[in-house]
């Protein structure tokens, strides 16, 4: 399997986007997925898309690139086993 970039952003690049990082490094391990995943402001996005396969936020960003999921539930707890699915799902 080929490895992944995956984006983590949120407003400042720093407070929830650490956090989410944490969570989705733990799943994607779980689920066997090499992954490289790096922590952004969404203001970022546009310059460092185009080498992603995947942008996972706390806030809102839509691409017609790639896919995106907001993914409040790793901050939250509610959804989270969704989205899990959902980002295993996309980078398989």
């Amino acid at each position: 399997m080929n490895k992944k970039h995956v984006l983590i952003a949120c407003g400042t690049g720093v407070a929830t986007s650490t956090v989410v990082c944490m969570r989705v490094k733990e799943e994607l391990e779980k689920n066997n997925i090499p992954a490289t995943v790096e922590q952004c402001k969404v203001a970022e996005l546009p310059s460092k898309i185009a080498n992603a396969d995947l942008v996972v936020t706390t806030t809102s960003y839509e691409s017609n690139d790639i896919p995106v999921i907001r993914a409040l539930s790793f901050l939250t707890g509610v959804g989270i086993e969704a989205d899990v699915q959902k980002i295993v799902e996309i980078l398989q």
